[in-house]
């Protein structure tokens, strides 16, 4: 199992990084949460916006087909989803881009998935659109050409790492093993070394916040920024995200352990639950601009969704399905009023800077 694994390297080694404890928790061949579990759904551990309704899907669908005219309608386009869940929204997002003509026909689907049991749900979600669907493991791994690239609740599992502010001076926060608890699950929190050269990674404007304050820091977010900024230097692309999380960096721990629609302890029974944590998206769009790439929002989801026709779209399924007005509504409700998912979630655009302002976005 995960925990005696982990206890195991924490004896020999001494206290381990919060990103190494989520890495291992989630993605552990064997017993990682992904690669064992189907999580998403109103059944599972956790629901997202392409589960509630397939009109979430359909506007990121013509929003990709939108981008792939503004590139001049490439012959060949990769549209890459990383992270897809059980390939509900890349679903929506295909039967609402055929009405683009000619999109379909030049793209390739490429699914960047870690998890063997997700891998399976997706096939069987995407098996009835006909569309050609090729897995990698990273983005690495997917040939060069033009891409457009979406992300829905991607970055928020990436692993993350804390720094605690303490006498004046930022320590890492760790995970190590309380003695008088071992035999349960022993993890606990522990004081870390200073951060040293890793200081940068604390937002700047935070750097002198007071004793005892905690900050969380996104490397994984970094990495993805300069994999996007060596892929678009060659050639076209845009990626979009969806994530949940704060405009402005923020002080605040908000790692989370999600099981079955429940928050338990981040610590407790490593394998069994998403870990998670909010985005800085200061942060990554700060990084994102260092990197040369050109970057678009946060813009609250509940805003852009309405910006982009969801209304309209409601009121023509709505037309189509009158005995479903009241379930259309309420889903309406929860992507985007302020109390639900319609501030907290955001969006952020990035691209190689040569394509025509996004839709839903203003200039980056």
């Amino acid at each position: 199992m995960i925990a005696e694994t982990l206890r195991d390297r924490i004896r020999s080694g001494g206290p381990m990084s919060i990103a190494a404890f989520m890495t291992e928790a989630l993605f552990d061949p064997s017993h990682g949460f992904y690669a064992t579990k189907d999580p998403i759904g109103a059944g599972a551990d956790f629901i997202t916006a392409p589960e509630i309704s397939q009109m979430f899907g359909e506007l990121i669908g013509l929003v990709a087909a939108q981008t792939w005219l503004d590139m001049g309608r490439p012959d060949g386009v990769k549209l890459i989803e990383m992270g897809p869940g059980r390939g509900t929204m890349m679903a929506d997002a295909l039967r609402a881009a055929r009405a683009v003509p000619g999109f379909i026909e030049a793209a390739e689907i490429v699914l960047i998935e870690a998890s063997a049991a997700l891998k399976a749900v997706q096939a069987q979600t995407l098996g009835p659109t006909g569309a050609q669907i090729r897995w990698v493991d990273r983005l690495e791994a997917v040939a060069p050409g033009p891409s457009i690239i979406l992300g829905n609740e991607f970055l928020d599992c990436l692993p993350v790492r804390q720094a605690v502010r303490h006498k004046g001076t930022w320590h890492e926060r760790l995970v190590g093993l309380d003695p008088e608890a071992e035999a349960e699950s022993g993890f606990v929190f522990v004081l870390g070394p200073p951060l040293g050269e890793d200081l940068a990674l604390v937002p700047e404007r935070l750097r002198e916040a007071g004793d005892g304050a905690l900050v969380e820091l996104r490397p994984g977010d970094r990495q993805v920024v300069d994999q996007l900024a060596a892929r678009f230097a060659a050639h076209p692309g845009r990626a979009l995200f969806i994530d949940y999380g704060p405009a402005t960096s923020e002080i605040g721990d908000t790692l989370q352990a999600i099981r079955a629609h429940k928050k338990q302890p981040p610590l407790l029974d490593p394998g069994t639950a998403d870990l998670t944590a909010r985005v800085d998206f200061e942060s990554l769009v700060l990084a994102a601009r260092s990197a040369g790439l050109t970057a678009y929002g946060p813009e609250p989801q509940g805003a852009w969704l309405l910006g982009l026709g969801l209304e309209t779209r409601a009121a023509a399924l709505s037309q189509a399905q009158p005995g479903k007005r009241s379930q259309i509504a309420r889903q309406i409700w929860r992507l985007t009023d302020q109390e639900q998912m319609g501030e907290l979630f955001k969006l952020v655009c990035l691209d190689g800077g040569d394509l025509p302002i996004p839709p839903g976005f203003s200039a980056g």
